[in-house]
């Protein structure tokens, strides 16, 4: 629990400052560096080794896919094509010393963690509110945090025992319940504050599914780590894990939230709901 607090006492303000006040260059150099070392510790955990070429090149594609978006969104098919042929080219060249499960922790590094973490470029690209590049991680955090309490005080049942033993049905519910209730704050201030409108309800059921999808995320990459054998990803946060322990709901939040402004935002700021 120590560990736990001093984590979010020293990286919080450093979080909220890269996406609320930081040029764009630093927020994009730090979601470089996260998917980065997010490449890096799938591709450790599928190949078993802390150092290789597979590893860096890992690495390398995640972090790149990033840069990738903040230059030039609108050819990423052709980055996605360019990555799939290096990593198959690379296992070619080493004459099957690599396994298809490492081509593809590779590939699933350098496309999905890379255009996961570039979602918050993209939404900045957007024109919102630079205040909205928190949500992913407020109904990312909020979820585990509230699920973790709840299930430390009331939880009784399994969730996925064969996948995460210690999380139960009570503290996937206590999750949800706290997530509903950190969007609507979030929306509320927003709307005190900054000038949104944004709607009460609409927002109950972002927040709601953000939490059904943040522990799916959850789940995913524990089930990975099971697999194969690991307790964490990395120690970069100390007792959090690594990256892919610490950030793993915002991979998969941070999309979603994004195809919500996107695909809803009619539905999302109308009036007749709104708060405050």
């Amino acid at each position: 629990m120590k560990s736990r607090i001093l984590v979010a006492v020293l990286g919080v303000p450093v979080l909220i400052y890269v996406v609320l006040w930081a040029p764009s260059i630093v927020m994009m150099t730090a979601l470089c560096l996260l998917a980065g070392i997010g490449g890096m510790e799938l591709q450790q955990c599928v190949s078993g080794v802390k150092r290789s070429e597979l590893v860096g090149l890992s690495a390398i594609t995640s972090a790149f896919t990033v840069a990738w978006y903040y230059d030039r969104p609108d050819a990423a098919a052709l980055l996605f094509l360019l990555e799939a042929l290096l990593f198959f080219g690379h296992a070619i060249k080493k004459g099957g010393e690599i396994k298809f499960n490492q081509i593809m922790a590779g590939l699933f590094g350098g496309i999905a963690i890379g255009w996961s973490f570039a979602a918050f470029l993209r939404l900045e690209a957007s024109g919102i509110h630079r205040a909205w590049l928190l949500l992913p991680f407020i109904l990312s955090f909020a979820c585990d945090t509230f699920a973790y309490f709840t299930g430390l005080t009331l939880g009784r049942h399994k969730l996925a025992p064969k996948v995460s033993p210690k999380k139960t049905v009570e503290g996937a519910i206590g999750g949800l319940v706290g997530n509903m209730v950190c969007g609507l704050l979030f929306a509320y201030v927003m709307n005190r504050w900054f000038g949104s409108s944004i709607a009460a309800v609409p927002m109950a059921l972002l927040a709601l599914a953000c939490g059904v999808v943040a522990q799916i995320g959850d789940l995913s990459f524990s089930l990975i780590k099971r697999e194969f054998g690991i307790k964490d990803y990395g120690r970069l946060f100390l007792e959090h894990g690594g990256v892919l322990d610490r950030f793993d709901s915002v991979l998969f939040v941070a999309p979603v939230v994004e195809i919500a402004l996107t695909l809803f935002s009619g539905v999302l700021f109308m009036p007749l709901f709104g708060v405050g």
